[in-house]
C-alpha cells in the first residue's frame, strides 16, 4: 500500500549513500519501490520490515526461483539493509534467522547471499557464526564508479 512504499521509500533514504550505492537495487528510484509495492509476488519474494513506530529501520527480503525449476530450485537468496542507528543489536540476526526459518517452511535446502567483504565485514561475521560457509571472490563486485570490490559469497545448508 501508499502508507508502506512510503515509508520505505524515507528508509532507502535515511540510509548513508555509502551503504544505498551497493543496494542490489536502485533504491533511489522512487518508482521502483512503487512496482515492488504493487506487484509483490511471495511465491519468489518474502519480504520483511521491521519498525519503530511508524518509522522501517530494516528491509530483508528472501528470494527464490520463478516456476521452482533448474538446478537451484530449493536454493534461497537472503538480503537486507539496516538503518545505521539499529546495527550491533541483533536485529539483523533476528531477520536472517527469521528468513531461514520462511526458507525451510518451503522446502528450500540452501540459501545464500553476497556481501561486500570490507564494507560488510560485521554481517559476514555474523553468518558465519550462525553455520553460513564463506568464500572471498576478490574484484567480484562493481561499484557505480566502476570500482571492484572483494565479495563474500555465503551459504546455508537448511
Amino acid at each position: 500500500n501508499e502508507r508502506d512504499v512510503n515509508a520505505l521509500h524515507e528508509f532507502f533514504h535515511r540510509l548513508p549513500v555509502e551503504y544505498r550505492r551497493f543496494a542490489w537495487d536502485n533504491v533511489d528510484n522512487r518508482s521502483l519501490i512503487e512496482e515492488w509495492g504493487r506487484s509483490i509476488d511471495y511465491g519468489k519474494v518474502f519480504p520483511l520490515l521491521a519498525v519503530d513506530g511508524s518509522r522501517v529501520i530494516a528491509d530483508a527480503t528472501l528470494h527464490m526461483r520463478e516456476h521452482r525449476a533448474g538446478p537451484l530450485r530449493l536454493v534461497g537468496r537472503i538480503k537486507w539493509m539496516l538503518d545505521p542507528e539499529f546495527r550491533g543489536a541483533g536485529l539483523g540476526t533476528m531477520l536472517v534467522n527469521h528468513l531461514i526459518d520462511i526458507a525451510r517452511e518451503r522446502g528450500l535446502r540452501h540459501v545464500n547471499c553476497a556481501l561486500i567483504s570490507d564494507l560488510e565485514a560485521d554481517a559476514v561475521k555474523t553468518l558465519e557464526g550462525l553455520g553460513f560457509t564463506s568464500s572471498m571472490l576478490p574484484g567480484y563486485g562493481t561499484d557505480p564508479d566502476g570500482n571492484q570490490h572483494d565479495m563474500t559469497h555465503l551459504v546455508l545448508k537448511l
